[in-house]
């Protein structure tokens, strides 16, 4: 008979047992499977709302002044000298060593006009890297196209009384509203977008800008770095770094992380217990099979393959079934864990033979001792007990 022949007839005997120690060892891989999972996918569904957060980093003119507040009062600000950014400048940005990371660059040019008897504030934006930059944008009409069309928040639509595809007249000039912006929430609502060559020269700022927003938030962005080098390309710029949001989400994605670890380290020592306990209980159980075998010239060795072997087949089980039941548990969880609804669930296949792997190892190692103390038994105690 050979020695994978008596490990299955064992397993087969002694059901209720090797049920256990499967379902026990499966729950231990499942929950690391769920926990690893989740946060893996958690970590893709935020460097996803990274990548559509929109601009981090903010490039406004270089100013020496001082501000005059006390107590929370603001009582507006002393300025000596103000700078202009020129718009050509902004070239500049796609010279710096991680110009890679940029996704995109949005000047604007902002100014006070009147519409309508309306006091209003004029946007001069790139259409297209604005709506790029602002993927939440949801527009009621159609995107615009050229430079007489433009583009308004809802609430400076209800001031001025217009809907998409009615006239404006601005300076003389005749524009078209070509789509108006559902509610964001946000300044943008009261805003009147132009296309920025048209801005500037309404406003008599041709060839300048008030401010340029960039995008360059994703997963290996280094945004400390990225503000220092355009700062040396735009020496008369300010730049600044926005990102408490994304830095608050990747703090609390950390600290899950490390619960995530510590659980798993906790489900592992238990993992191991279970098993060498369970078989600890059956070498005991087998004492007088054990010496049988010994006694016909079973070796050492013989007598640990067996054992081992059986605690293979039982962890390998344990490792699919333990892998299934987590990712099923991964996707039951991720929607009320995610920052968005539609987040996705990452199917590695690193997780599954890691999954495999870990039960496999856990079985065997906590199989080892037990063998071992299988392999040692007298056989002449086990034939004095027939």
């Amino acid at each position: 008979m050979k020695l994978h022949t008596i490990s299955i007839n064992n397993l087969k005997r002694r059901k209720a047992k090797m049920a256990f120690l499967t379902i026990g060892l499966m729950v231990g891989i499942a929950t690391i499977v769920t926990l690893v999972t989740l946060t893996r996918s958690m970590s893709s569904d935020i460097e996803r709302k990274m990548d559509e957060f929109g601009a981090n980093i903010l490039i406004t003119p270089q100013s020496n002044g001082l501000a005059m507040n006390y107590g929370g009062i603001s009582l507006g600000g002393v300025t000596f000298d103000q700078r202009e950014i020129l718009e050509s400048d902004l070239a500049k940005i796609k010279t710096i060593k991680n110009s890679k990371n940029v996704s995109a660059v949005s000047p604007k040019v902002l100014g006070g006009i009147t519409v309508n008897n309306h006091d209003v504030l004029l946007v001069g934006v790139h259409f297209e890297s604005e709506l790029k930059m602002k993927q939440w944008w949801k527009v009621f009409g159609s995107e615009p196209k050229s430079d007489q069309d433009l583009l308004l928040g809802t609430d400076a639509a209800k001031v001025l009384n217009v809907n998409p595809g009615d006239k404006l007249t601005i300076k003389g000039e005749s524009f078209t509203v070509a789509g108006v912006l559902d509610q964001t929430g946000s300044q943008d609502d009261s805003l009147v977008f132009a296309s920025l060559p048209k801005a500037q020269k309404l406003l008599g700022k041709e060839g300048k800008i008030t401010l340029a927003e960039v995008a360059a938030l994703c997963s290996g962005c280094p945004i400390s770095d990225m503000v220092t080098q355009i700062a040396e390309k735009l020496p008369d710029a300010k730049v600044s770094a926005i990102q408490q949001v994304v830095e608050g989400r990747l703090k609390a994605l950390d600290q899950f992380k490390r619960f995530s670890y510590a659980m798993a380290g906790v489900v592992v020592f238990i993992g191991s217990l279970i098993v060498f306990v369970t078989m600890m209980g059956s070498v005991n159980e087998r004492t007088t099979e054990i010496g049988v075998f010994r006694a016909i010239g079973f070796r050492k060795a013989h007598i640990m393959r067996i054992i081992l072997f059986e605690a293979a087949l039982v962890s390998l089980l344990a490792g699919f079934l333990g892998y299934a039941a987590g990712m099923g548990g991964a996707k039951l969880a991720l929607p009320f864990m995610a920052e968005s609804k539609n987040a996705h669930l990452v199917w590695d296949t690193t997780v599954a033979f890691g999954s495999i792997g870990l039960a496999l190892t856990l079985g065997l190692v906590a199989s080892l001792y037990p063998a071992l103390h299988a392999s040692k038994m007298d056989p002449t105690e086990a034939l004095r007990a027939l």
